[in-house]
């Protein structure tokens, strides 16, 4: 923490000092955007979406993970929302490529790779909807220029400028239940670059995860305690140069299930970014994360801990830089190499559920590296597109060990695991074909790389009553797929997409039934997802309908010890998952909104022995203006109450968010 905090200071020092003061009235005005460099013209070759920031200032839920949720495909490992859920479970991932709790899609803010360096999870609660402009989400399409991890899809965060976030803004909402929901930035112009300090802090006793039928005396309701800072500035260097750093501060406490069962995740990350728009365009990164978790877990019988996973530290390093010389109008090249370590290690302690007492004390950790080199070239040709890339990754799997010593400080087991290194490759290309202004035809095939995390290869955990293992030996995951797709737009307020795709996880990393209430962390021989995803747009003036559906025949391949999951679904993965909103804007800042998701039934565990219940759900949104920027704010959180499970473990429930109703004002945003 003190680290961060001394680069904090030194890095607003050199933003402050960098930024020009304009004494002289006849300088030439230079204006910053805060963003990254433009997408390049092929990006479209890809199956991709994006909320813009008036979606995500009107997600009924306040959450980023229910923003995702609008464009369908979007999972996390559970259906739990980041209030309700223990933050190791956070995965995200696209196209129903799941089946653990690790992501398989790669999520960035402002270019920085947000999974947590040792489980894999993203930290949603820390990613404000109202700090950000937009998000691309883009579904497949390989690793490419993005960094390993890609599996499934990218998703991309931009947050908002000073354009968005000039001056004072804020919100304070409370639900009823009395929990609340607090938010405020301030952004100023400092000579041509500017500066947002914001905050968050949503706190609430949380409601019983735990069905009325089944709770004890010591069942406890699901409460949270989150909050989150960011600092951002961005400064000019030159007329077509600029500085943006940013810095992010986050802390939630959860409770899960039972008093006492409480976790909590913290992190601090800094990162600065230089980006050259000139001839020769630009991107440079580098950052740190400092991340930590913790978790005690509560016997079900006993209702005593019986493990305390006291700490868990893990740092990660990355960087990234891309150029793109100028290789005329209708060329782009991108030339590039980017790089990330992830350091950390657990410590824990075994309890006896019965007496109290220690049995055990475990350490385990290691890092893993991954150094990409990638080129890319999008050709315009007409209105023909074309594209393709290769990408060659240096990754490392070093220093693992696990420790074990008993209640007397005496070894019991004391392991280290062999490193490991190897190049992969991977390539994508694709193609987009504007035969008329309102039809786009794409296509696109492409492969990618994922490592398995430190999480699975060295922690194991116990969800009672069932206990997952580690595996050090796990290999990396590697993905293979394609997909084609039309984008149909008849008139300026209408727009249609579909896709259909083929993508197959070889080497997929599953928890599989070894033994009863027994898994291991195994590779099988593939998960591989057929489906189709469709999208609808329309604008008729003061009435708009955004629609997004996907449906996927996925299945796992296995064979040998995973023979059992030949055939299977994925663990947590439904058939069919869609959204649609319906929003109405009588006046200007009025908005009234509807929402109807639905999600397929889906199992628990890879045997398909314990099912999750389709669920449909209604939310709805309103702001309506008081005077000058202050706003009435409603929103209403599953309005018909339907009953959303969340687990289900042999009969042991977990339940999604009840109906809930929210108030507030907001002023700016």
């Amino acid at each position: 923490m003190v680290i961060f905090r001394y680069s904090l200071a030194a890095s607003l020092i050199a933003v402050a000092a960098a930024t020009p003061t304009f004494a002289q009235t006849d300088e030439p005005v230079i204006i910053v955007t805060g963003t990254g460099l433009e997408a390049t013209p092929a990006a479209p070759a890809y199956d991709t979406q994006e909320i813009d920031r008036d979606q995500l200032l009107s997600v009924p839920s306040g959450r980023i993970e229910d923003a995702l949720s609008s464009v369908a495909g979007f999972q996390q490992f559970r259906r739990s929302d980041s209030r309700s859920a223990n933050a190791s479970a956070q995965g995200a991932t696209l196209r129903a490529l799941g089946g653990n709790a690790t992501s398989r899609a790669l999520v960035l803010l402002d270019g920085v790779p947000m999974s947590d360096p040792f489980f894999g999870y993203v930290p949603f609660s820390a990613l404000a909807p109202e700090r950000l402009a937009q998000i691309r989400v883009t579904r497949g399409g390989g690793s490419g220029p993005f960094g390993a991890g890609a599996l499934a899809g990218t998703i991309e965060l931009e947050s908002a400028g000073i354009e968005a976030l000039d001056g004072v803004a804020g919100q304070l909402l409370v639900n009823d239940r009395g929990e609340t929901e607090s938010s405020a930035s301030i952004g100023s112009r400092l000579g041509a670059g500017f500066a947002v300090v914001s905050g968050r802090w949503d706190r609430g006793k949380g409601f019983f995860t735990t069905p009325a039928d089944d709770r004890v005396p010591q069942s406890a309701r699901a409460a949270f305690d989150s909050w989150s800072t960011q600092l951002r500035g961005v400064a000019p260097l030159a007329d077509d140069v600029e500085l943006q750093f940013r810095g992010l501060a986050y802390r939630d406490a959860r409770t899960l299930r039972f008093e006492g069962a409480d976790s909590t995740i913290e992190g601090q990350d800094a990162s600065l970014r230089l980006i050259g728009r000139g001839r020769w365009q630009f991107d440079a990164l580098a950052y740190v994360q400092a991340r930590n978790f913790t978790n005690v877990v509560i016997s079900s019988s006993s209702f005593t801990p019986v493990l305390d996973q006291r700490n868990t530290p893990s740092i990660g390093l990355g960087g990234k830089f891309e150029l793109r010389p100028p290789t005329g109008e209708d060329n782009v090249l991108r030339l590039g190499v980017d790089y990330r370590r992830s350091d950390g290690e657990l410590f824990e302690t075994a309890i006896s559920a019965f007496s109290g007492a220690v049995t055990a004390r475990r350490n385990a950790g290691g890092t893993n590296s991954d150094l990409g080199l990638f080129i890319e070239n999008d050709w315009t040709l007409g209105t023909l597109t074309l594209t393709g890339g290769a990408r060659l990754d240096r990754w490392s799997i070093r220093d693992g060990f696990f420790s074990e010593r008993d209640a007397n400080g005496l070894p019991v087991a004391a392991e280290t695991f062999a490193d490991r290194a190897g190049w992969d490759a991977s390539f994508r290309g694709g193609l987009l074909l504007r035969p008329s202004n309102t039809l786009a035809l794409r296509a696109a095939a492409y492969s990618g790389l994922r490592l398995p995390t430190l999480n699975e290869l060295y922690r194991p955990f116990v969800v009672f009553p069932v206990v997952t293992q580690a595996n050090a030996g796990l290999r990396n995951e590697r993905l293979e797929g394609f997909e084609a797709g039309l984008d149909v737009t008849p008139t300026e307020t209408l727009s249609l997409s579909l896709s259909a795709f083929d993508n197959r996880v070889k080497n997929a990393i599953a928890n599989v039934t070894i033994d009863t209430n027994l898994r291991e962390r195994q590779n099988i021989d593939a998960i591989r997802a057929r489906g189709i995803e469709a999208g609808a747009k329309a604008d008729l003036g003061k009435l708009s309908l955004n629609t997004s559906i996907s449906w996927t025949d996925a299945e796992t391949r296995g064979s040998g010890f995973a023979a059992a999951l030949d055939g299977n679904r994925p663990a947590q993965t439904p058939r069919f998952s869609g959204r649609a909103t319906l929003a109405y804007r009588p006046a200007i800042d009025w908005i009234l909104s509807a929402t109807v998701g639905h999600v397929s039934a889906q199992f628990e565990d890879d045997l398909e022995m314990d099912r999750l219940p389709a669920a449909t759900t209604l939310d709805a949104f309103a702001q309506v203006p008081i005077m000058g920027k202050l706003s009435l704010v409603l929103r209403g959180e599953n309005l018909t109450g339907e009953t959303v499970v969340t687990r289900n473990q042999g009969g042991s429930i977990d339940l999604s968010a009840p109906r809930t109703i929210w108030g507030g004002l907001r002023y700016g945003f």
